[in-house]
């Protein structure tokens, strides 16, 4: 009986062992989801629950691999070679780079795991789907916002500072192309432009700083941030150089607390609200059942992005502007950032202010 016993537990071990595909003892299938970095709050604070919560409510027995490359590609690369050992059934993947991750892609198609490329467009591979934002429109609506600002203030033609996002990133040439497209248009005169290696807040302040010593403290009139640490640098540097940043309109994106609390201030004109719980959602909709070897939901896959090697089905959302006039009825409607976060001590003032509590 102890042999038999012995027998029955070894059968046991060897069903929970495998590569999670969705085979013995009843495990469902296996998603790896491999994020590109943690400067940005929101990888953390939002796609990394809000996907794995989506997930769980889709397929409760799905086993979720997941891992952040912390900025770097190579780390990336080793976490995709350990899901892809571990029996992913399809890869979650949005990278750090989006030229060397073909290669990661490659070595997914060799093993016939399907790829969806999240958030930033994989480029000159064979990705399978794509969910991210309109990320041309993106640029456009911080140009525009800036562009109208300027306007208003009486300087139609800037000149402005462009601090770009990380230039390894699609999404950044997407910004910087959309809010080109729109100073183009309206004459505005684009002092000094740089491209900020991943999106850091302090390589940012740098690039300002560099700005205002070449230009003086009166040569700009606003500065084009790419998204909110890299308008966070640019507005520390302004500080830096005794220059009040409400008088120099700054734009931004993600709508993170900081950038909000900065926008309640006046410190930030604007940023870019990405419904980011949204986008995570629809990507775990794709990948449960792409993991199980089948097709996403009908009427899901709203538009195809070439991206050099293919026309990629994809899910593209929409960005919304946000200023201190629409702040409550957008990111604190949704709850993407609350009351409680937002509204600490040093804050509180300008939250009653904007009428949020």
């Amino acid at each position: 009986m102890a042999m038999v016993s012995l027998l029955a537990l070894a059968g046991l071990a060897a069903a929970g062992c495998g590569g999670g595909s969705g085979g013995g003892g009843g495990s469902g299938p296996t998603i790896a989801l491999l994020l590109p970095e943690n400067q940005t709050p929101r990888y953390e604070a939002h796609d990394r629950p809000d996907f794995t919560k989506k997930v769980k409510q889709l397929c409760s027995n799905c086993k979720i691999i997941y891992d952040n490359a912390n900025g770097d590609a190579t780390t990336q690369q080793n976490n995709a070679d350990a899901a892809l050992t571990q029996g992913a059934d399809v890869l979650v993947l949005d990278a750090v780079d989006a030229g060397s991750a073909a290669s990661i892609v490659a070595q997914a198609n060799s093993q016939n795991v399907p790829v969806i490329s999240y958030d930033r467009l994989i480029t000159n591979s064979d990705i399978d789907y794509y969910v991210s934002f309109d990320n041309e429109r993106v640029g456009r609506l911080q140009g525009q916002s800036l562009t109208a600002k300027l306007k208003s203030m009486g300087k139609p033609n800037g000149p402005i500072i462009m601090l770009n996002g990380d230039p390894a990133d699609n999404n950044a040439h997407l910004f910087k192309a959309g809010a080109n497209s729109v100073f183009k248009a309206n004459n505005v005169k684009v002092a000094k432009s740089y491209d900020t290696p991943g999106y850091s807040g302090t390589e940012a302040q740098n690039e300002a700083q560099q700005a205002i010593t070449a230009l003086g403290a009166n040569g700009f009139a606003a500065i084009y941030g790419a998204n909110d640490d890299i308008a966070g640098g640019g507005i520390t540097a302004m500080k830096g150089a005794g220059i009040t940043p409400s008088t120099r309109p700054t734009t931004g994106q993600d709508a993170t607390v900081a950038g909000i609390q900065r926008i309640l201030t006046g410190d930030q004109y604007m940023t870019v609200y990405k419904a980011v719980t949204k986008e995570a959602q629809v990507a775990a909709e794709i990948a449960v059942p792409v993991a199980k070897g089948n097709k996403p939901p009908a009427g899901l896959i709203n538009s195809h992005q070439n991206n050099g090697k293919k026309s990629v089905p994809s899910v593209l959302l929409t960005p919304v502007a946000v200023t201190k006039a629409n702040v409550k009825s957008t990111v604190f409607k949704d709850l993407y950032d609350t009351p409680a976060q937002v509204c600490t001590s040093a804050f509180k003032a300008a939250c009653n202010a904007a009428g949020i509590k």
